[in-house]
């Protein structure tokens, strides 16, 4: 039986690796359900996990499902301690959080891009993550793990891609990659930059330099003025001595 599983395991892991771009270290987001039926069957995550999957396993959950389980009180006291011991994950819920089922859906959206896989006991939480594509699903059943089969929604979302219908989000995020590496795309801070700088005013040491211009040619008008003046002098001296030796 187990080994059944783990062939089924391999099967869905490599058509999530190979359409989704699934690949390890397997970031598995965890909620309270899925904690509480692991202390209940008495499995140790940190180590069936990777042994399942055969990968490098992260466990991770969000904030809003740590604050879920703290409210619910003692009773998933337990649960608590275990999803504490997982790596923390920022959710966009930092003033005022939601259920552990909301955050986690927000986790996947936009085409999953961290490749999370999501594992969970909510039947309305599983509903919802199967009808976006290419979000592997984990659950616990009879105290063993299982990692479901892509959903309807993912296999088609495949095949329109396979034939050219769609383009998935990995594919995406290589034309950007390879856009920002050949400067075809420009940043939203440069950008910035240059609105900033056709808005600003004139160089200061600019009107400073102009300043300066305008005093230099005032003072070397000046100077030819005294110039003329002294010329103007020397030559009414001139005459005036002229006129007394005539008179002598």
């Amino acid at each position: 039986m187990k080994i059944t599983r783990q062939k089924h395991a391999k099967k869905h892991l490599g058509f999530f690796r190979n359409n989704f771009g699934v690949r390890e270290p397997y970031q598995i987001l965890l909620d309270g359900t899925f904690c509480q039926a692991a202390l209940r069957g008495r499995i140790q995550l940190r180590e069936q996990l990777p042994r399942y999957l055969m990968g490098e396993t992260q466990l991770c959950t969000t904030r809003c499902v740590l604050k879920e389980l703290e409210t619910l009180g003692k009773d998933l006291y337990g649960a608590k301690l275990i999803a504490q011991k997982c790596q923390v994950r920022n959710c966009p819920h930092f003033k005022n959080s939601v259920s552990g089922s909301e955050c986690l859906l927000s986790m996947v959206e936009d085409g999953n891009p961290h490749h999370y896989f999501v594992a969970t006991q909510d039947q309305n939480l599983s509903m919802k993550v199967k009808k976006k594509p290419g979000i592997p699903l984990m659950f616990i059943i009879q105290n063993t793990i299982v990692l479901d089969k892509p959903s309807p929604k993912t296999v088609a979302f495949a095949k329109a891609v396979e034939s050219g219908q769609l383009v998935s989000g990995q594919e995406k995020q290589n034309i950007k990659q390879l856009k920002e590496e050949q400067g075809l795309v420009k940043d939203p801070e440069q950008r910035r930059k240059k609105k900033r700088k056709k808005i600003s005013g004139p160089n200061p040491l600019s009107c400073l330099k102009k300043k300066k211009k305008t005093r230099d040619t005032n003072s070397s008008a000046s100077e030819k003025k005294r110039k003329r003046k002294r010329i103007r002098n020397r030559s009414t001296s001139k005459v005036l001595s002229e006129k007394q030796n005539a008179e002598g």
